[in-house]
């Protein structure tokens, strides 16, 4: 098919012109070969076939045949996978040569479009060699990644002969006189050039390798992570087209489309950019800074010299590309005022003159005159523009990435040195440095992103004024001035924005705080009918976060408005001005056009400069930050010395070769018998060098300006032994712990470990000789197994917890299990040892956390370990199940030197060495025999506290035989009957799930595509019947107005040409000039009204977002709070809490942000679209391939991309844990020296982190890079069909002006579009979230009485009917009382008891209508309960639980915040309490203040104000729900007296004996008996006495008369309390 040939003026009809390679003009120069056959033209073209036609028939079967059946196979992880050497080069020649090609191809049928026959060899030779240069690099590529080099000989000879021919041809040229003027000879010069390089390449791989000619060739292995498979990051190893148009992710993002995105999918990270590699670069270049300037090597320039020096060069090449793509990014509004101007001109090429070897020549500017050649330029420009700008973006956020790992690897290795008493006292706090690894650190990854924006957005002002200039002259200067005065309000606008943000955040935390204590005491909320108070108390504070984010909606708003309204009026103005000023001024719309483009181009940047300058000010606040924590104190030298002594292979290994710590070589399962096999000698105290620690004349201070804390310390700790510590509170003995670890400032003295243990990790003995002289003068510690006094446990199993990285072995952990006496404890949790611990041990009960603490330090293989005080938490009988089981029969007897710290002094008997310590100094030292007969007076003082120790042991002991079965059947069941039935719950929908997974796979695919349109519905449904359409009107009207003035430009200036030409060819001097006012009234009118609708659609858009966000707000704390109990019960309490905080935010903050966005960038396509379709409809015949391929396109990104997100999110709270677990437990990790471990499992989390922001980076690479490429189709599609429309159909070059500049918009927008759908889709999930809870059933609230039907003083007797009552906690739950029936007469004190499960607690909230009643009634004072309102019945009763719940505040509030109460009643009710005392003295009284959940007041203090708040009611029923729990014996029996003197007159049910849900899952066993000894008794005064088994009263009687019946239940109960 011949080409199109171009307008021209001479130019005989199309039928006579024939087609020949080297055209048929009779008198043709071409078939000359006068002058020998090498001087003809048209030959020596035919010889410039030869090689491309060798390359294509000789390839061909290899690439279809050979690899064509394989190309599957063979995949990129192939282990022989690797680059020949200049891979990168030979794919940017490839590419330039291409484009050379295509330029030869254009000039070949622009030159032949001027004769007056076609010569096919002008351009078909480039054509061949367009396919041939493909081909090359397709069968290159196929011989790199398949490892074939002999098969290079191919294009060896390619090379060659391609050079030769197209030298030949350029000789011939200069031989016929062509020169520079001609395009033609400039390209056939720099294809000779591009073909030399080539030919280079290729000898230079030949010659490197040793390939084709060589017998041997050279072995290279490929890169070390393409021969792990677990590596699945493939950017850094792929070729250089696949590196720049992410084409390797193309099989990551389908295989996102069948299945979920997990950590497993994404892989491990390239060695190159894991945490370890960037920490040791950053390390090397603060190496560097230090050896510079030595006194001060941390301060903040140091820090960023170092940044630079390490993370320069990557910032230096993302820059580089910025400013190209930027250059690039001009071509646009170039190509368009030169198409706009030669169509306008009717595209007419001048005839050129100069006839050589039979043809035409031309030259360039004859070249770009055409307008077909400027829309193929500008395709090729909008490519490698948008090609380099995402690279820039990539590399930029890449080196951010890698510079996070690395700066939190350095903070984490700087935690580990940290002193103690830094943290202990306040200088730097877990909460700072939390803040700088989650927040400082993001911002200075964040300041490498936008870095490049620094250096690039200068240039890109510069040149675009200088454009403008250059094409408006003055008046251009005047709308540039207009841009950047508004940028400085830009900047101001930006800065208020994040001071609203951040006091929004503040009324936030405090809105949360306060939901979060409301939910915490959901249940006294219910039982006191207090909702409507806190709900107050919520909504109030949601008023001030209301206000604050109404400011931060204004700023928004503002800030949208000002992006949209700056370059309509700087167009305007600029427009105006010219037309009207400059006079005889070039106002064609190939000019207005052009510029109209570049002012779209030069906001860009000004937008941009405030985040810049805000990200700048951050990063430098951040590095201060940094630098201050870097200089702050480390742990003493000595530390350092012994780390690297004892762990220098360990740190080394550490240093050098990450994988090798994680795959460290750990003895088997080994068996008990090879644990108690390292039997050493008994050691006798009396020998000299038999000591394990030996601490002389030391001095301890916490901080080296203050006192000592320790002074004169002179000890020797026996090795093998058990020492004891003793000494008053406060005297130092856990100091004395830590100086000997380490972990003081010592002042003075000396610390002498005993090195000749061996070491139990290695079991080498480290004997004297091997020492070296300056580990003989201060011998160095091994690891020392420590149980600190408050227990550190990791976020992880209880089992991991216990075994703490060592290797696992049955025999030895079931032995410590027993010892620790944890067995019922596992027995009880959900997953028994597999039971993850929350956070700082959450889940558990004090004595469990002390219990897992000292079973971690039995379990270790240390010589030593040190136990601090493990008794604290534990009653008596484990105490002394640990001692014999645990510290004697495995440590002692194993000849372990073990340190104990401990008050209880009645195991000093088992010590070999004790050591009394009083205030900070050593009392005395030596055996329990060497004080007695030295120190008889301390002797005594010791002895008369054993004994009374002792008879308690006594007592407890006789109690302890008769419950000890009774203690084990109780913690079995002590697990929470409804967490059970939960969990139950859960493992069948589990199960229905997976059931339903395999069957609808394939529907739960297509939901993950699906866009949540419902929850959007109900998003916008929310604004109001009101803001809704004004919403879509506004933003419809502005995009037409927009279009409208674009529209009106190209109007006005397509008048202004053809009123030119008019005058031109009417040629009159006289004649009257174009007048512009009627026009530039017109666009003023359009473009003010455009201003007009953008701060109406800005406002919109804000407003709607904040009239949802108190809707939803509202509407979901009135159904939280009136939910039933069991809906709280059931549902976590954390997710509750995200849907207020997490939810809540995204709602608040981000929705009205993205939704502006996305309906701008859409409306922006969709009007460009229809823009472009009205100026030439055969644009609609190519749309539609293009739109089906963004359809899908965008239909795989949004799935791939919200899993990453969800992945990026998910990663980075298991590194912010570490960090903060790490800084609690930094004493047992150092003292374990486990520094090494903690810091791999750190790198490991960082990777796992960064990995998942790498490949979300590369996603959102990914889809930009396709979305411009569509989006440059369309300019071409755009710019060709214009072009021609406008040559044939005589369209107006001011259409095809505006055609083209919004061709150009959508391909920026696309992008936009897309991205902002992505995030639209997460961000919806917060509304579904939202909405899910919304659906939560009430409370029934309403009675079938009415307020007027029910007494005033009801209940004011206080007689109850309990009649055939069945309650149970859920309509599709068993029943957990059955048929219960009671008759409580008025002013009776009845005691329940049972065991646990037996429905006591059910029975109590019974009357509060708390559980659900289907059979039966209770009937208190003649009315049944079940037709009153809830709010009237809960209102009238009292009820203390066992949990005591108090809420921040004053104490007044907490006693009454109904605010009912005269201050005497409130006293009054204190005094009862026995708390009038202890609020006398708070400063403010009754106005003090309680902290959040009570913890300014003890457990028992928290109980007494739970009584006081019920006597403060004063109602005739009073329900103690196991209200004593927490209280001592003798304040319990005041408070019995004052209960029944207090309340003779009311009905008190009184609960004892209650193992109910409320307790922790598990709990120390002290609690079963001191329930049996101390509770029970609590009923015996009572009237009746009810006792209830699994839900039905199995006696129901006096007390007195039980307790005759021997067989009665309550008899046994009072039996075992005596």
């Amino acid at each position: 098919m011949r080409p199109r040939p171009v307008p021209c003026a001479q130019r005989p009809s199309s039928s006579t012109m024939s087609l020949a390679f080297c055209g048929d003009e009779n008198n043709s120069a071409a078939y000359n070969v006068d002058k020998g056959v090498l001087n003809n033209g048209c030959f020596v073209d035919a010889l410039n076939v030869v090689p491309h036609v060798f390359l294509l028939f000789i390839t061909f079967p290899i690439l279809f045949i050979g690899w064509g059946s394989q190309s599957s196979k063979v995949h990129i992880h192939h282990s022989t996978w690797l680059h020949f050497p200049g891979h990168n080069l030979r794919w940017i020649l490839t590419f330039i040569l291409l484009f050379v090609l295509v330029c030869e191809i254009a000039e070949g049928i622009v030159s032949d479009g001027v004769s007056e026959s076609r010569h096919l060899h002008l351009y078909m030779p480039a054509g061949m060699a367009f396919l041939a240069a493909i081909t090359s690099v397709v069968y290159y590529h196929n011989i790199e990644t398949s490892n074939f080099p002999k098969l290079l000989i191919a294009l060896l000879f390619y090379w060659t002969l391609a050079f030769i021919t197209k030298t030949i041809k350029f000789v011939k040229f200069c031989d016929n006189g062509v020169g520079f003027s001609q395009l033609r000879f400039c390209l056939t010069g720099l294809l000779v050039i591009l073909y030399g390089m080539l030919l280079a390449v290729e000898i230079n791989v030949i010659r490197v390798r040793r390939y084709v000619f060589f017998k041997t060739p050279k072995e290279v292995k490929p890169p070390e992570d393409l021969q792990d498979l677990g590596v699945r990051f493939l950017q850094p190893f792929v070729n250089l087209l696949s590196k720049g148009t992410y084409w390797w992710m193309n099989t990551f993002i389908k295989t996102a489309h069948k299945k979920p995105i997990d950590l497993k999918a994404i892989g491990k990270l390239p060695i190159a950019m894991r945490a370890l590699t960037n920490y040791i670069r950053l390390n090397e270049a603060f190496e560097a800074q230090k050896n510079k300037r030595s006194p001060y090597p941390q301060g903040s320039k140091s820090i960023w010299c170092a940044l630079c020096c390490a993370f320069g060069r990557p910032l230096v090449l993302s820059s580089t590309f910025r400013i190209l793509a930027d250059l690039l990014g001009f071509a646009g509004p170039l190509c368009i005022s030169g198409i706009v101007h030669h169509v306008g001109k009717g595209n007419n090429t001048i005839r050129p003159q100069i006839k050589i070897l039979g043809v035409f020549f031309i030259s360039s500017q004859e070249f770009l005159a055409n307008a077909y050649v400027l829309a193929v330029l500008l395709f090729f420009a909008l490519l490698l523009q948008r090609t380099i700008l995402q690279a820039s973006y990539y590399v930029a956020i890449e080196t951010g990435i890698n510079l996070r790992g690395a700066i939190q690897t350095k903070i984490y290795n700087k935690i580990m040195q940290l002193s103690t008493s830094n943290m202990s006292m306040g200088e730097m706090t877990a909460g700072q440095i939390c803040n700088l690894v989650a927040i400082d650190t993001n911002q200075l990854m964040w300041f490498f992103f936008l870095c490049p924006n620094l250096w690039a957005m200068p240039v890109q002002i510069i040149v675009g004024v200088l454009l403008l200039y250059y094409l408006l002259g003055i008046s251009a200067l005047i709308g540039a001035v207009v841009i950047i005065v508004l940028a400085p309000v830009q900047y101001f606008v930006a800065t208020k924005l994040s001071q609203a943000q951040r006091s929004t955040l503040e009324y936030s935390n405090e809105r949360l705080k306060k939901t979060n204590e409301m939910l915490r005491g959901i249940k006294l909320l219910k039982l006191y009918a207090w909702e409507h108070i806190f709900h107050s108390s919520v909504e109030e504070t949601r008023q001030k976060e209301m206000t604050s984010l109404k400011a931060f909606a204004l700023y928004t708003s503002v800030s949208i408005f000002m992006n949209a309204a700056i370059p309509i009026a700087a167009v305007l103005i600029t427009f105006v001005v010219h037309a009207h000023l400059t006079g005889n001024a070039d106002f064609s719309p190939s000019v207005a056009f052009a510029s109209l483009s570049l002012f779209h181009i030069l906001v860009t940047p000004l937008f941009l400069l405030s985040s810049v300058v805000r990200s700048t000010v951050k990063a430098l606040v951040s590095v201060q930050k940094l630098s201050e924590f870097l200089s702050s104190e480390e742990i003493g030298e000595e530390h350092d010395k012994c780390s690297e002594s004892r762990n220098a292979d360990n740190h080394s290994k550490y240093q050098v070769v990450p994988l090798r710590v994680v795959n460290r070589k750990r003895p088997a399962r080994e068996d008990w018998n090879n644990y108690s096999s390292h039997m050493r000698r008994p050691v006798n105290i009396t020998e000299g060098d038999d000591f394990c620690v030996k601490i002389t004349n030391g001095f301890f201070t916490w901080t080296p300006e203050g006192s000592a804390a320790l002074s004169n310390i002179d000890i020797r700790i026996p090795q093998g032994q058990l020492t004891m510590i003793v000494g008053q509170v406060g005297c130092g003995k856990s100091s004395l712990l830590l100086a000997t670890l380490g972990e003081m400032q010592k002042t003075s003295g000396n610390v002498f470990w005993n090195s000749s243990i061996p070491d139990s990790e290695t079991g080498e003995d480290v004997s004297p000789e091997k020492e070296t002289a300056v580990d003989m003068e201060v011998r160095k510690r091994g690891s020392v197994a420590y149980a600190s006094q408050k227990p550190w446990l990791l976020n992880a199993t209880v089992e991991e917890n216990i075994t703490f990285e060592s290797p696992f072995n049955k025999q030895r952990y079931k032995a410590v299990i027993d010892a620790c006496s944890l067995q019922p404890d596992i027995d009880i949790l959900p997953h028994g040892d597999q039971t993850q611990i929350g956070e700082r041990g959450i889940n558990l009960s004090g004595g469990q956390r002390q219990r897992i603490s000292v079973a971690r330090a039995l379990y270790q293989q240390t010589n030593v370990v040190f136990l601090d005080d493990p008794f604290s938490a534990l009653d008596i009988h484990l105490s002394d199940h640990l001692m014999q089981e645990g510290i004697l029969k495995m440590l002692r007897e194993d000849k372990r030197t073990i340190i104990l710290v401990t008050h209880k002094l009645q195991y000093l008997p088992h010590a070999d060495w004790i050591i009394a310590m009083k205030d900070g100094t050593i009392q005395r030292e030596g055996t329990l025999k060497d004080i007695q007969k030295s120190e008889s007076e301390l002797f005594e003082h010791w002895k008369t506290l054993m004994n009374r120790q002792d008879q308690e042991l006594e007592k407890e002991t006789i109690i302890e035989r008769k419950t000890v079965l009774e203690r084990k059947n109780l913690r079995r069941t002590r697990y929470s009957r409804e967490a059970l039935l939960k969990d139950d719950e859960e493992d069948e929908e589990e199960i229905t799930e997976s059931d339903d997974d395999d069957d609808n796979l394939s529907s739960v695919l297509h939901q993950r595509a699906k866009m949540p349109w419902r929850a959007c519905g109900k998003y916008l449904s929310s604004a109001g019947i009101l803001l809704l359409p004004l919403l879509i009107l506004s933003q419809f009207l502005k995009h037409t107005v927009m279009v409208a003035i674009d529209y009106w430009l190209a109007k006005w200036t397509s008048d202004v040409i053809s009123a030119k030409s008019d005058l031109e060819q009417k040629n009159c001097s006289v004649c009257q000039e174009f007048n512009h006012s009627r026009y530039s009234r017109m666009f003023s009118i359009l473009c003010c009204l455009g201003i007009i609708l953008c701060l109406v659609t800005s406002i919109a858009v804000e407003w709607t977002g904040l009239k949802v966000a108190k809707k939803l707000h509202y509407c979901l704390l009135n159904k939280i709070i009136l939910a039933p109990m069991r809906f709280f019960e059931t549902t976590p309490l954390g997710s509750i809490l995200n849907r207020f905080s997490a939810d809540c935010n995204t709602i608040d903050q981000h929705i009205p942000a993205t939704l502006e966005c996305l309906s701008r960038s859409t409306l922006l396509c969709v009007s460009a679209l229809a823009v472009i379709s009205y100026v030439t409809p055969m644009f609609l015949i190519a749309l539609l391939p293009l739109a089906i391929i963004c359809y899908f396109i965008q239909k795989y990104f949004r799935v791939a991309s919200r899993d990453l997100q969800q992945l990026d999110d998910s990663t980075q709270l298991p590194l912010l844990c570490h960090f903060s677990e790490t800084m609690e437990g930094l004493t047992t990790i150092r003292a374990f020296r486990y520094e090494g471990r903690f810091r791999q499992k750190l790198l490991e989390y960082t990777d796992s982190n960064n990995i998942a922001s790498l490949f979300l980076t590369a996603a959102n690479r990914w889809l930009e890079v396709r979305m411009e490429y569509i989006g440059a189709c369309v300019v071409l599609i755009a710019a060709v069909t214009s072009i021609t429309n406008s040559l044939y159909n005589q369209l107006s070059s001011g259409l095809v002006g505006l055609g083209l500049t919004y061709a150009l918009m959508v391909s920026n927008y696309l992008n936009w579009m897309v991205r902002n759908l992505a995030d639209m889709e997460i961000q919806l999930g917060a509304v579904k979230r939202i909405n899910g809870l919304l659906k939560t059933e009430a409370e029934n609230y309403e009675g079938l009485l009415s307020p007027s039907q029910i007494p005033q003083n009801w209940p004011d007797r206080g007689e109850i009917q309990i009649q055939n009552l069945s309650v149970r906690y859920d309509s599709n739950l068993k029943p957990v009382l059955k048929h219960v029936s009671a008759h409580i007469s008025p002013g009776q004190k009845i005691g329940i008891c049972g065991r646990t499960g037996s429905g006591k607690s059910s029975f109590s909230l019974a009357f509060f209508r708390m559980v659900d009643t289907f059979e039966g009634r209770i009937i208190i004072d003649g009315i049944d309960i079940a037709k009153l309102p809830l709010q009237t019945l809960r209102s009238r009763l009292s009820i203390i639980l066992q949990d005591p719940i108090l809420f921040s505040g004053t104490i007044r509030f907490n006693l009454d915040p109904e605010k009912k109460c005269t201050d005497s009643m409130l006293w009054e009710a204190l005094e009862i309490a026995q708390l009038k005392h202890v609020v006398k003295a708070l400063p403010g009284g009754l106005d003090a203040i309680v902290t959040e959940g009570g913890e300014n007041f003890s457990q028992g203090q928290r109980q007494l104000f739970c009584l006081a708040r019920a006597f403060v009611r004063k109602t005739s029923i009073f329900i103690m729900d196991e209200a004593t729990a927490s209280i001592d014996m003798a304040t319990e029996n005041i408070l019995q007296k004052v209960v029944m003197t207090a309340f003779a007159d009311r009905t008190v049910v009184t609960i004892a004996a209650k193992f109910n849900r409320g307790v922790t899952p598990l709990s120390s066993m002290e609690i079963v008996h001191a329930y049996l000894r101390h509770r029970v008794h609590t009923i015996l005064n009572a009237d009746l006495v009810i006792v209830m088994k699994r839900g039905v009263i199995l006696e129901y009687d006096k007390p007195e008369v039980l307790l005759e019946q021997e067989e009665s239940v309550f008899a046994s109960f009072v039996q075992a309390d005596k």
